[in-house]
């Protein structure tokens, strides 16, 4: 058995903005999940719902810094 993984509210993004981080963030090696991606497409409004990504807390400094310099 696995020690269970704590996660770390990385940031609330679009859901293209957070695919491509996520991706972004696998090719360095950081795990990231997205939570919420789904949320109310039943009515059309999933593109309006920010997407959480989420990393492991002892990788969200990293995922920070990776966010901080794609914002320059």
């Amino acid at each position: 058995m696995t020690d269970p993984v704590a996660l770390a509210e990385l940031g609330r993004f679009s859901k293209n903005e957070a695919n491509i981080l996520i991706g972004a963030l696998d090719a360095q090696g950081i795990g990231a999940v997205a939570f919420d991606e789904g949320a109310s497409i039943a009515d059309g409004s999933q593109f309006f719902i920010p997407v959480r990504v989420m990393v492991d807390t002892d990788d969200l400094a990293d995922a920070q810094a990776i966010v901080a310099a794609a914002a320059r």
